[in-house]
């Protein structure tokens, strides 16, 4: 081991720490205490146990308190007393109808609105500014970019706008600072499955893997013809031979006149089958049901709904059948030049030796947060978990999850699918149309809903169909591909090990192994040694990268040197806890950092999170929700002052402490009440109502206080 290597070890002070028992005090040592898995915090910080309520009752807005699951901890995602679709719609509306139209509290001028009367949105100024709530205090986070706010009359910070009459200079220094935005006419083909995907299609069927699918004997009726059935899984599906396979699902190539030209089924029968826009919809290997009716968005469009009749619908339909038409002309072209592919080895690689990658963390690990941690030192970040079903279909949520800011200089975007055709349209689909340096195929994810759909973890059962993924995906772009499993499905029937060097071969640029069955989630320690045996095993050609449980530069350094073959760790709850993390292992050093310069990160966080989700009211909400969320991991962290054994461990639970002054007192607190006050110092009071359940941890608040 050589020098820089070294672990630093520090020597538990022998001085006894006294833990409060309701019953008895008992005397435990340090050694006794860590034995435990409990914190070791110096005796003079410990206070009494809270007594609070692991799953309290909520009450909403009614008054009535909505029950949850005490047995299992789990705080039910339906309550006896929400409201109905119904309802929420209607109360959306009037919500609209009381709120000032964007483009006029943009400029402060009626006129500029070009739907005038027809605006679902008020254009009373005066109506609005009374009724608006008053200004947060701060500067508005927009004044350090260029042009004027985007927010206008909306923001929240309007009073320290430098000149109103700036608002009136519409894209004045309008600079993107953020990329990857679903462009409107892309949505508009992913919602009329139009949308073609040549190089997906051209590699599934070089693949053969469509062929393998098992044929169900059974028609469906058709416009003019028949369509077979097909069942892939269990799942019985629509799908018509010798077609051009569109976003998803087999519909016939339009030629020039816009028609659907005929196919022939050589499959089972030789009939010729003319479908027509509109009239059936045919879906293939979708990672779940299509929705009868797809929602509309007004994403670019805030004034007026998108409304698809009379002139406007025949514009919009010939707009889209040119680039339609466009596409193909382009498909040809690329198929001309097959050829001229690269070959794997000659593909962009990106070196992971040494990096620290912030993990993609579902709800907390949005744009905003991963700003905050590249600050710190972050140098890889990747965006959250996205469906591909949903991104097939032009969901603006999900898409939103694929945004990247212009500081992530090295940049990865994170999907997860069940079956190789969905997987390989979309890696195609991100490719065209965002930027990133790598795409990684998520083959670990735990959570029930995604394994009951074929997706996450449910893949390692099937290595076959992770074959086919992994070999289509990376066929199909030439942005490198990586992966992320776990160690296995069953606890103690670990598989990776005999199946890493397949994954070399079949395109995977990097595999990163989280150290935990799907079956463990996330109790007991990962298991590192099972990673170093996958790593040794690993061909030179697929980079391994190590996850779990790093909360300390020791645990980065002796993963690293335990195991050369180990590019880098990723750090995923680590950073949730204290993200300055990144800091102390480029540092090397324990930072015993203070409650203000913690508050300093939540200050940039929020300036992130307002520029981001906007400085208007809602904006301001959902900056608060995002902030609420992360502070139900940020209590955990135990001060490094506080401990008699430095440095802590992820796994351990911390006992009730006092902080060394008041603010970090108040951010030790597991009571939701006490980060909702937190959020009142950086965001101004909550509306009226306003309640918080945190969606991860759900037991981290108490009735008390909070109800």
């Amino acid at each position: 081991m050589d020098g820089a290597s070294t672990i630093e070890e520090v020597e538990a002070v022998e001085t006894p720490t006294v833990i409060s028992n309701p019953v008895a005090n008992v005397v435990l040592t340090p050694e006794e205490l860590i034995a435990k898995s409990i914190a070791p915090v110096k005796k003079e910080f410990l206070r009494p146990p809270q007594h609070t309520r692991p799953c309290p009752n909520v009450k909403g807005e009614d008054g009535v308190s909505s029950e949850t699951n005490e047995s299992d901890g789990y705080h039910s995602k339906y309550s006896k007393n929400t409201k109905s679709k119904r309802q929420l719609k209607r109360e959306r509306q009037e919500e609209k109808k009381t709120g000032i139209c964007p483009k006029v509290a943009k400029t402060g001028c009626v006129s500029s609105c070009t739907y005038g009367t027809d605006c679902r949105f008020s254009h009373d100024v005066d109506a609005y500014k009374a009724q608006k709530p008053v200004d947060l205090e701060g500067n508005c986070p927009f004044l350090s970019l260029e042009g004027p706010c985007p927010y206008g009359l909306a923001c929240r910070y309007s009073g320290t706008h430098k000149d109103e009459n700036a608002m009136e200079i519409v894209g004045m220094g309008n600079e993107r600072y953020e990329t990857n935005e679903l462009k409107k006419a892309v949505q508009k083909l992913l919602w009329k499955n139009v949308m073609t995907f040549p190089k997906a299609d051209a590699q599934l069927k070089a693949l053969g893997i469509l062929d393998n699918y098992k044929l169900k004997k059974g028609k469906a009726k058709g416009e003019g013809g028949e369509v077979e059935k097909v069942e892939v899984e269990g799942e019985v599906e629509m799908v018509e031979a010798d077609q051009g396979i569109v976003n998803g699902s087999s519909t016939a190539f339009e030629n020039d006149s816009g028609e659907n030209g005929a196919s022939t089924n050589k499959t089972e029968c030789t009939e010729e089958v003319k479908l027509e826009e509109g009239n059936v919809k045919i879906s293939l290997s979708t990672d779940g049901p299509r929705p009868i009716k797809m929602a509309k968005h007004s994403n670019g469009e805030p004034c007026s709904d998108d409304m698809d009749n009379g002139t406007g619908s025949m514009k919009n339909d010939l707009e889209m059948r040119t680039e339609v038409e466009a596409s193909q002309t382009d498909d040809i072209s690329s198929e001309a030049d097959a050829c001229l592919k690269l070959h794997p080895r000659e593909k962009k690689l990106i070196d992971f030796s040494g990096k620290l990658y912030l993990a993609p963390l579902t709800t907390v690990g949005n744009l905003p947060f991963r700003r905050v941690c590249k600050n710190l030192g972050a140098d890889i970040t990747c965006g959250e978990m996205a469906m591909c079903t949903n991104l097939l279909q032009g969901q603006a949520s999900e898409w939103a999850l694929l945004r990247r800011h212009s500081s992530e200089d090295l940049f990865g975007v994170q999907i997860c699918g069940s079956f190789p055709d969905t997987i390989a349209r979309t890696v195609e689909l991100i490719d065209r149309e965002c930027t990133v340096d790598f795409i990684d195929i998520n083959m670990g994810c735990p959570i029930d809903l995604v394994v009951d759909k074929g997706a996450g973890s449910c893949l390692l059962t099937k290595p076959v169909r992770m074959k086919g993924i992994i070999k289509a995906a990376s066929a199909t772009v030439d942005t490198p591909i990586t992966v992320k499993v776990r160690t296995a499905y069953f606890e103690g029937k670990n598989r990776i090990d005999s199946l890493i060097s397949d994954i070399g071969s079949w395109g995977a640029t990097a595999l990163t192994i989280h150290g935990r069955s799907r079956q463990q989630r996330y109790s007991k320690l990962a298991d590192w040694d099972y990673i170093y045996q996958c790593a040794r095993k690993a061909p030179d050609s697929l980079q391994v990268l190590g996850n779990g449980d790093i909360f300390s530069y020791v645990d980065w350094n002796k993963h690293l040197s335990d195991c050369p073959k180990i590019s880098a760790c990723m750090i995923a709850r680590g950073s949730l806890i204290k993200p300055w993390l990144f800091t102390e292992i480029k540092e090397q050093r324990h930072w015993d950092i203070s409650s203000s310069e913690r508050l300093g990160i939540y200050k940039d966080y929020v300036r992130c999170g307002l520029q981001h989700w906007g400085s208007d009211t809602k904006g301001v909400e959902t900056t608060r929700y995002f902030l609420l969320e992360w502070l139900s991991y940020l209590y955990r962290y135990i001060p490094v002052g506080l401990l008699d054994v430095v440095p802590s461990k992820l796994n351990w639970r911390s006992p009730s402490f006092y902080g060394r002054d008041d603010l970090e007192t108040l951010m030790a607190s597991e009571s939701a009440a006490d980060w909702i006050r937190i959020s009142e110092m950086l965001l101004g009071k909550v509306p009226a109502g306003f309640h918080f359940a945190p969606k991860h941890k759900s037991n981290a608040y108490d009735k008390a206080e909070n109800g």
